[in-house]
């Protein structure tokens, strides 16, 4: 069992930068590969940026290359999440899950993922 913890979310305006957090519960963090995703409201979630267990291998949605930065520390069993020059259709709760998997593997389906935090809202204000 695996508990996550998203924060850093809150309201920015068009442009701005977050620095989202996913905290884990375990010291086995390391066994997991860890994906952000995201849901706005009437829409389906989708994956927003992954990261392998060792940190190797990471993986984004195109809305979220060149923009948005995936990093995790193993020794404070943290992911970060980046996220720069938002927009207002990046409105959402993000949400970080995790995924027990081989060694630099992301997967991108959530439906792969085992553990999920709670969710931290991002608002992008005009």
């Amino acid at each position: 069992q695996v508990q996550l913890v998203e924060s850093g979310g809150g309201l920015v305006q068009a442009g701005g930068s977050l620095r989202l957090s996913c905290a884990a519960s375990r010291r086995s963090f390391s066994n997991y590969a860890i994906g952000w995703f995201r849901q706005a409201p009437g829409k389906e979630r989708e994956f927003v940026a992954g990261i392998s267990r060792e940190g190797k291998t990471t993986q984004y949605a195109d809305f979220a290359k060149g923009r948005f930065t995936i990093s995790r520390d193993n020794d404070k069993n943290t992911v970060y999440l980046q996220l720069n020059t938002l927009q207002l259709e990046d409105t959402a709760v993000y949400s970080c899950a995790a995924d027990r998997v081989p060694l630099f593997v992301v997967q991108t389906t959530s439906n792969r993922y085992e553990f999920w935090g709670q969710g931290t809202q991002v608002t992008v204000s005009s």
